[in-house]
């Protein structure tokens, strides 16, 4: 996941940083950190983001999948 899937997933659910935060049970600044562009969460940081996103209907989407372009997100039906 990119930090920029990552605020477009936020925005497709209507969660804070905050409410992924207490989702993902990790502290509010390691997302505000990683989505400003301050540093790259460890991995396993990053699988309990997608995770929680994930339970909440993000489905992500690799670079070139379903479209041409770069890596996305959307809502599961």
């Amino acid at each position: 996941m990119t930090r920029e899937q990552c605020r477009a997933a936020r925005a497709l659910i209507g969660w804070s940083q905050q409410q992924l935060a207490d989702a993902a049970a990790i502290g509010v600044a390691t997302i505000r950190v990683f989505e400003g562009g301050g540093s790259e969460p460890r991995s396993a940081t990053l699988q309990v983001l997608c995770l929680a996103l994930e339970a909440a209907g993000v489905v992500f989407l690799a670079d070139g999948e379903l479209v041409e372009g770069g890596p996305g997100v959307r809502l599961r039906k």
